[in-house]
């Protein structure tokens, strides 16, 4: 069976709270991550069969009404985006640092799924919203062409909203730099 990502963003604290369960009880799905973000929003992102990711988002949808500011679905994620996303990623150090940062989470979490798919890279995180107004931003290593390919995929793919706000390469970093990003 197709393994989905589905994800809900709130304008409310309370709505998504009260969505979360309301998506966790519609079908059976994994949370992978809910908590609020800046500035003062809510997101619920889960992983499951993509039957049950859309009806849970549906559900989600359904219960949050007006208060849902964003949604998001991503069939056959990369194996490497759950763990990215649940900072649990363990990667494979390279050569290379690449960056991709947007103004929505949505975005960078398309564009880390892009990045992983089109390039032999490791993520390293994607950093969803939490004190930084709301962001979104990718982390990933790999050797210096697979970084460039990954980061200019993603970067194609998470620009399409326009929310792309940038995004860098660095090739033979300072280990203290790739420590910190750990």
């Amino acid at each position: 069976m197709a393994q989905t990502l589905g994800m809900l963003e709130f304008n409310s604290i309370a709505k998504g709270i009260e969505t979360c369960d309301v998506m966790l009880k519609a079908a059976r799905v994994d949370l992978i991550r809910t908590s609020t973000v800046c500035p003062g929003k809510y997101i619920t992102i889960i992983f499951g069969d993509t039957g049950a990711v859309k009806a849970s988002i549906q559900a989600g949808q359904l219960n949050g009404g007006d208060n849902v500011v964003d949604v998001m679905q991503i069939q056959n994620v990369h194996p490497q985006l759950i763990p990215a996303i649940s900072g649990t990623a363990q990667p494979v150090k390279g050569d290379a640092i690449g960056v991709m940062e947007f103004y929505s989470i949505s975005s960078a979490i398309k564009a880390a799924d892009v990045a992983a798919k089109n390039a032999q890279i490791s993520l390293i995180d994607i950093v969803t919203g939490f004190a930084i107004g709301g962001k979104g931003y990718v982390t990933l290593t790999g050797d210096v062409g697979a970084v460039r390919a990954a980061v200019a995929a993603g970067c194609e793919e998470g620009g399409k909203s326009g929310l792309l706000v940038g995004s860098t390469v660095i090739p033979k970093y300072a280990q203290q730099l790739y420590d910190s990003l750990l």
